[in-house]
C-alpha cells in the first residue's frame, strides 16, 4: 500500500490558486520579439492586470525622459535573471528631478532602468504608478521615490 497522499482534483486547483496568490502580483513578463539591435523590450503586470511594455535601458540613459514624458522603473536584475522592481516614478518631460531619483535608485541595487513611454498624460501615468506600487494603492503622481522593494 501507498503512503502517497492522494489529493482530490478540486483540492489540487485550491492549493493551486492559493499559491498564485503569494506570489506577488507586480511581476516582469519578457516579450517574445523579433526586434533585435539598440532597444530591448519586455513587460511588466501590475496590480490589476494590466500589461506594461517597456523599453530597457542602460542606468547611463540620463536623457530616457528627456524628449517625452513616461514611466520610469528602476529594476534589479539577479544573476539567473529575474528582475525586481526596486521604484517606480511618473516622469514629466524633462523632469528636473529625474536624475536625484535614479541616483537614489543605484544606491538602492538597481541595475536597469524600464521607461514606458505610452500611458496618456499626467493621470495615466499615475495610473500606471499606482498599479505598479506595492506601498501605497494610489501614490501622488509627483511621488519621488515610489517605493516598491
Amino acid at each position: 500500500m501507498s503512503s502517497t497522499r492522494k489529493i482530490s482534483w478540486t483540492a489540487a486547483m485550491h492549493e493551486l490558486a492559493a499559491d498564485r496568490t503569494k506570489r506577488t502580483s507586480i511581476r516582469e513578463e519578457p516579450l517574445r520579439t523579433a526586434i533585435r539591435g539598440f532597444y530591448r523590450l519586455t513587460a511588466w503586470r501590475g496590480h490589476s492586470g494590466k500589461r506594461y511594455v517597456v523599453t530597457i535601458l542602460p542606468l547611463t540613459r540620463e536623457d530616457a525622459v528627456e524628449t517625452t514624458a513616461g514611466v520610469a522603473l528602476a529594476v534589479r536584475r539577479d544573476a539567473s535573471g529575474v528582475a525586481a522592481l526596486i521604484a517606480v516614478r511618473s516622469c514629466p518631460q524633462s523632469d528636473p528631478g529625474f536624475l536625484g531619483w535614479l541616483a537614489a535608485c543605484c544606491q538602492r541595487g538597481a541595475t536597469e532602468l524600464h521607461v514606458h513611454m505610452l500611458a496618456d498624460g499626467e493621470a495615466g501615468r499615475a495610473a500606471v504608478v499606482a498599479d505598479l506600487s506595492i506601498t501605497s494603492p494610489r501614490p501622488p503622481a509627483s511621488a519621488a521615490l515610489g517605493r516598491v522593494a
